[in-house]
């Protein structure tokens, strides 16, 4: 027989026979055929066309994403204004040249700048101009049924034959048993059988794409309509879901506090901790939960839960977090005439280490007339050890129980600038205005309390009195809506991506036929979309199961013992 040369399937047939082969491998992706490299005549409808097939494409898609990636590497690396303004505005202040620079760039608040959006936005027109396509193509595909067998089968990459004596009915009725059983879609054309299977590859490349745009829809959602604050707690204290109740409070673009605000409220009944006392953990938690009572609406039952980490109390799609823990000194303050100005009130004072070493103010808004006889108020600097170590000894807490509680206050006197009409933090005060009490060595009148200790003041200011500590609890509320629907989008991405990497496409035909001298001979074949050394084992196993039913007959013009069919080469040869 002559030879003739090979062709790839796709490319200009030069023979009837290249044609058949590019029929048989047609059909086995629905990626969308490559646009022409020539660009659109011109003209403004032209133009579109052609920006459009640009921007579906899978290379500009997949550029997109890399830019979305490397867009949010900033938002991690600079301080964001949404989520901590103090950090960016320190930022400012520090850098001269970078903070006007990134103000400019948007690098504040990178995931509402135009350029992350413009990002954002074109990616996902992107991938529905790339899915939809497909999708129909795919639809089209499911409709259907695999192709017939091509004229010459030894041109296909998997390729073996046999012949038998059995009717080639009853050949064509067990290779379509077969192959139904091995779940290919399979029916007979002409001669043949064709059966093909796969098709879960494509659809999990649809479910990627359709993933990453239900990914996508989630995260702007729950960035448009969250919020996120926080609330120091005092044990015996309560809470409200009030926008005014909030120590500080950031919320989504088109987040409406007056109405969508879940209506709740708790208060703290006790905070409970203990820690690792000895070893190399020493001063870890090992329990570390707030008791509470909440109710749910404006007129709830009270009902006792716990709060602990990680195990947060979820009120109407609103979470409840454990955040923190400190302590709280209780301190009566009177004035020189023996007037009580501040009763047993307790003052939350913020931690400064895993020891809970903590600092913070005391502030006595009417508290002290100075020798003039001019009313002025009082502050003190507040650092307070739970656990301290003995006369001596570093002014750091060695353990974060309340094991030697000891409170350093030193004193001032003046203009707190409580008044001024502006926030100010309740943590440390503002000594624009404020005068230091001077001791009897000249300097600033400072002084350590244990628990029931009194500090005089100077010039018959008054007394403080260390009464005891109460505990505090922090608590992080906040709502992210549809992160059940942003976590769907990522296990579904998974496994669609796993789908369309791990399945192969392929098909398998099935052709008997009645030789010159009456015996029928059997031809398999197999292709694939992509090179894969599972085509050429599959049909080996399919050959050799089939063979069983169909086994083979001497051939009077050749060698009396027939080559096993299961050896499938890796390249089909012609005959």
């Amino acid at each position: 027989m002559s030879s003739t040369s090979r062709t790839v399937p796709g490319k200009t047939p030069g023979t009837g026979d290249d044609q058949d082969l590019g029929a048989a491998g047609s059909q086995l992706s629905t990626a969308p055929e490559e646009e022409s490299p020539n660009l659109p005549s011109l003209g403004v409808v032209g133009w579109i066309r052609w920006f459009w097939r640009q921007l579906t494409s899978m290379r500009v898609a997949l550029l997109l994403l890399l830019l979305l990636s490397l867009g949010a590497i900033p938002g991690s690396l600079i301080p964001q204004e949404g989520v901590d303004a103090t950090k960016a505005d320190d930022f400012r202040a520090n850098h001269d040249v970078l903070g006007p620079l990134y103000d400019k760039l948007g690098l504040f608040h990178v995931y509402s700048s135009v350029w992350f959006s413009a990002i954002y936005i074109l990616l996902f027109v992107s991938l529905i101009g790339c899915i939809v396509p497909r999708t129909w193509q795919f639809v089209g595909q499911l409709r259907g049924r695999p192709p017939g067998a091509p004229r010459r089968l030894t041109r296909l990459p998997a390729y073996t034959t046999w012949r038998t004596g059995a009717e080639p009915e009853e050949v064509r009725e067990a290779a379509l048993a077969l192959l139904k059983k091995r779940r290919f879609r399979a029916h007979r054309v002409d001669d043949a059988v064709a059966g093909e299977k796969g098709y879960l590859r494509e659809a999990g490349n649809l479910a990627f794409h359709v993933a990453l745009i239900v990914m996508l829809i989630a995260f702007a959602w729950g960035q448009l309509f969250k919020y996120e604050g926080n609330k120091l707690i005092l044990e015996g204290d309560g809470f409200s879901n009030t926008l005014t109740q909030y120590d500080d409070f950031k919320s989504g673009n088109l987040f409406d506090p007056d109405h969508d605000l879940a209506p709740f409220s708790f208060s703290l009944k006790d905070f409970h901790g203990t820690y690792e006392a000895t070893g190399p953990n020493r001063g870890t938690p090992r329990v570390y939960e707030a008791k509470v009572v909440y109710s749910e609406g404006a007129y709830g039952k009270d009902e006792a839960t716990t709060i602990k980490v990680n195990e947060p109390l979820e009120i109407d799609g609103s979470k409840v977090y454990l955040t923190a823990h400190g302590y709280a000194p209780i301190l009566t303050v009177k004035d020189g005439k023996g007037n009580v100005v501040m009763d047993r009130e307790a003052t939350a004072l913020l931690p400064l280490d895993s020891n809970v070493t903590s600092s913070g103010a005391v502030m006595v808004r009417d508290g002290y007339r100075n020798p003039e006889g001019v009313k002025e108020q009082l502050g003190f600097n507040a650092f307070f050890l739970p656990t301290y170590g003995g006369k001596g000894s570093a002014m750091f807490s060695t353990f974060p129980a309340l094991l030697n509680p000891m409170l350093a206050l030193s004193a001032y006197h003046g203009d707190l600038g409580v008044d001024a009409g502006f926030p100010k933090s309740i943590y440390q005060l503002d000594k624009t205005k404020l005068k230091e009490f001077k001791g009897s060595d000249g300097q600033l009148f400072k002084k350590q309390l244990k628990v029931g200790d009194t500090m005089t003041l100077p010039n018959g200011a008054g007394t403080v009195t260390f009464d005891g500590v109460q505990e505090w609890a922090n608590f992080q509320v906040t709502r992210q809506p549809a992160s059940g629907w942003a976590l769907g989008g990522a296990v579904v991405a998974i496994l669609g991506l796993a789908g369309s990497l791990f399945i192969q496409r392929r098909r398998v035909w099935v052709r008997a036929v009645k030789g010159a001298d009456g015996v029928t001979v059997v031809e398999m074949a197999g292709l694939g979309r992509s090179e894969s050394a599972k085509v050429p084992e599959e049909l080996g196993e399919l050959a050799g199961v089939l063979y069983e039913r169909a086994p083979g007959a001497p051939d009077a013009d050749a060698d009396p013992e027939t080559p096993d069919p299961r050896a499938v080469p890796a390249e089909g040869a012609e005959k």
